[in-house]
């Protein structure tokens, strides 16, 4: 009887040990904690590529080319301070020749916006697109001439009777109006895809609204560079074709 009782506590005491060493935490290298078990779930960690981007914007460019009223660039650039967070800014000039049946101006002058994107899009592994939205706060410093304008002036009698019309007189003497300003804030949607290995192509539209802007006498700011077209809401459009590079500086 004493036997087979011995021969049990020596059975429980072996899997207590076997327990033990399967499942208790074992210390090693300066406390750090590594648990034993069975089965291990093991991730590979993929590091994203931070780094300036920096590109142009292809479309300015052809327009210059295909239209004789226009003349611009934009170098654009961004970023990463997280995953999915970016630090962007735009940078230009503009010159555009505008013509109405009544008018005709052309507005000169540089530009900047810069603000953040984030980016909704999620990427398998190596991926690095993007669907992004963002914000900018824009400042433009340009130029107004006024090359002609048309004004009416009251007519003479028709078949002696007292009514009268008012007939156009074309004033071609230019106006300038230097020094103007604008402040505006933009929503960006857009997108970027790596095409090559650090290299990205890329779409976005802007939906400007003006803040304020210093406003001629006599002459509304119709067109302003970087902002585009003023609509009477105050409100304006813009986009971009974008080719850009990034120097990848580190991984994280």
């Amino acid at each position: 009887m004493l036997k087979y009782i011995i021969s049990t506590c020596f059975v429980f005491i072996t899997f207590i040990v076997v327990g033990q060493e399967t499942e208790e935490p074992k210390k090693v290298n300066n406390n750090e904690v590594v648990a034993k078990t069975e089965t291990t779930n093991e991730t590979l960690p993929f590091k994203k590529k931070y780094g300036l981007r920096v590109g142009i914007d292809i479309s300015k460019p052809i327009l210059s080319l295909m239209k004789n009223n226009f003349t611009g660039f934009e170098i654009v650039g961004d970023y990463r301070i997280k995953r999915d967070l970016y630090i962007a800014a735009e940078i230009g000039a503009a010159e555009q020749d505008t013509r109405r049946d009544t008018y005709q101006f052309t507005t000169k002058g540089s530009y900047i916006a810069a603000g953040i994107n984030y980016n909704f899009f999620k990427n398998w592994l190596e991926m690095d697109n993007e669907i992004y939205m963002g914000m900018r706060y824009g400042f433009s410093s340009f130029s107004q001439t006024v090359n002609y304008y048309t004004v009416f002036q009251k007519g003479t009698e028709i078949n002696g009777t007292s009514d009268s019309y008012f007939e156009p007189k074309k004033v071609e003497i230019p106006r300038d109006y230097n020094d103007l300003t604008a402040h505006w804030i933009a929503i960006v949607f857009g997108m970027k895809v790596e095409t090559l290995k650090n290299l990205y192509l890329g779409f976005s539209v802007q939906i400007n609204s003006l803040l304020t802007s210093t406003q001629p006498q006599g002459f509304e700011n119709l067109n302003i560079p970087g902002f585009n077209k003023v609509y009477s809401t105050g409100n304006g459009i813009g986009f971009n074709y974008t080719l850009s590079y990034r120097i990848p500086l580190y991984k994280k």
